[in-house]
């Protein structure tokens, strides 16, 4: 079947493009379109722009004036023959040309239908038809440059090499099982451990990558807690240097989350501004305060705003005993103003936490804050430069499903466990790592992964 759709975006642009995928793209193209200097399309104008209009020739109406393109599959996107119509841009025009070129025989294409194609067709594999989403959604130019790196194949060639290991060791086993008698080396437990032990390593090396990669690809989840009027609007404001939260000395003016993107030095911050947290009577307030608590859990990272120019509360305390065991970072504001208390007093209560005193007013310590973020992000042994970053989901689940089917193979090759036993393992671990390459993967997940992505794409 031959499909369709929008590959812009919805709104004002200097160009919009429909785009035909499918046996039928040149006929569907033909019927639509008449060219200025040409009747009509033909292989021969394949990879070339051609001038003409979008003509409905059932009420003989012009639609726009356009450039089409015609691209003989197998080297286009889909593997297929495409039609790409680039129409002036706007809401009604490219509509215009997509409903018409839907009445004359395509099929309105389904979210990531083109990628799922360029798929099903061999173009890509499953990794790289992910990252195809990624980069559309890569928030810094580090996020984009890793999505990159998996379209060029940076986690389909890791994933192979691990695979081709696993398939050496399970061809060596069938070997022994089925031609016993055979003048045929057998392998060795030696052999398979020191196999098995390559495979972890590559793995265990791969899920090292994942919770920074997660961060690349979905921003660090950043929670700005604090009771009100401490400075938390005020710090949102501070780092995307704008006026985005509404800043007063009124108590509780923050009553929602607000949440932004940041980019600091390529890590890409999702910011959230949280209502103070403290008793009220108002309704809304405490759905607010509420909110604040439950977004707390989800947080890749706190900063635990508190004023030193106030003696510390109630809620001050409570603070305290929600960010005690939470990655987080804490901001002793106002030290423009006289101090109820010192910063050593404060770490004795807080314990090992990193303090930064900070007058957001004045723009004083929020430099230091983003380069202490920075620091949390690329500490550790991990490189995020390294090739192979993991950053799906997915990826990682069966990545740890594959670690653990290998470990259990490690156990029974040290117990000298019956050679089948250990290839029973060694086929699920080879087949969970293919999963992330779609090489063994089912229609419904499939159905799913695809269903993410934007119609049109």
């Amino acid at each position: 079947m031959t499909i369709a759709a929008i590959s812009t975006a919805v709104g004002e642009a200097g160009i919009g493009i429909v785009r035909i995928s499918g046996s039928k793209s040149l006929e569907i193209a033909n019927k639509v379109f008449k060219g200025n200097k040409v009747e009509e399309l033909n292989v021969s104008h394949s990879k070339r722009l051609v001038y003409g209009y979008i003509i409905d020739r059932e009420n003989h109406k012009l639609v726009d004036e356009v450039l089409i393109s015609f691209m003989k599959g197998p080297y286009t996107y889909t593997r297929e023959d495409m039609v790409e119509i680039y129409c002036h841009g706007g809401i009604i025009s490219v509509r215009k040309v997509l409903d018409l070129v839907l009445k004359n025989g395509a099929r309105l294409a389904e979210p990531g239908e083109f990628t799922k194609r360029a798929f099903l067709n061999g173009r890509l594999d499953l990794s790289q038809a992910e990252a195809v989403i990624d980069m559309i959604r890569a928030k810094t130019d580090k996020s984009f440059e890793t999505s990159l790196n998996q379209l060029e194949g940076s986690i389909s060639n890791k994933i192979k090499e691990i695979r081709d290991i696993l398939l050496e060791m399970i061809a060596h086993v069938e070997v022994s099982i089925d031609f016993p008698d055979e003048d045929i080396e057998e392998v060795t437990y030696d052999e398979l451990e020191e196999s098995a032990i390559k495979v972890k390593d590559e793995i265990e090396k791969l899920l090292l990558t994942a919770d920074r990669g997660k961060i690349l690809r979905d921003g660090l989840n950043t929670v700005i807690l604090g009771k009100p009027n401490v400075g938390k609007s005020s710090l949102l404001n501070a780092i995307l240097r704008e006026n985005r939260a509404i800043v007063t000395d009124i108590p509780g003016t923050t009553r929602d989350i607000i949440e932004e993107y940041v980019n600091i030095d390529g890590i890409p911050l999702r910011i959230i501004d949280t209502a103070g947290i403290r008793d009220t009577e108002d309704i809304v307030e405490q759905i607010g305060v509420n909110k604040a608590k439950e977004t707390v859990e989800k947080a890749d990272l706190i900063i635990a705003v508190f004023d030193i120019s106030r003696e510390l509360t109630d809620e001050d305390y409570e603070i305290i005993d929600i960010v005690k065991d939470k990655k987080s970072i804490i901001l002793l504001n106002k030290i423009d103003l006289p101090n109820k208390f010192t910063k050593s007093y404060f770490q004795s209560i807080i314990g090992d936490k990193q303090i930064i005193e900070t007058s957001i007013a004045s723009k004083v310590g929020v430099d230091i804050l983003e380069k202490s973020i920075k620091d949390l992000f690329y500490s550790g042994e991990v490189e995020i430069y390294s090739d192979a970053v993991i950053t799906n989901v997915r990826h990682k689940n069966q990545l740890e499903k594959a670690l653990e089917n290998i470990n259990q193979a490690l156990d029974d090759i040290k117990n000298y466990v019956p050679i089948d036993c250990i290839e029973v393992d060694l086929k699920n671990c080879w087949e969970n790592l293919g999963e992330i390459s779609g090489d063994t993967i089912g229609e419904d997940i499939l159905d799913k992964i695809f269903a993410e992505f934007c119609i049109g794409k």
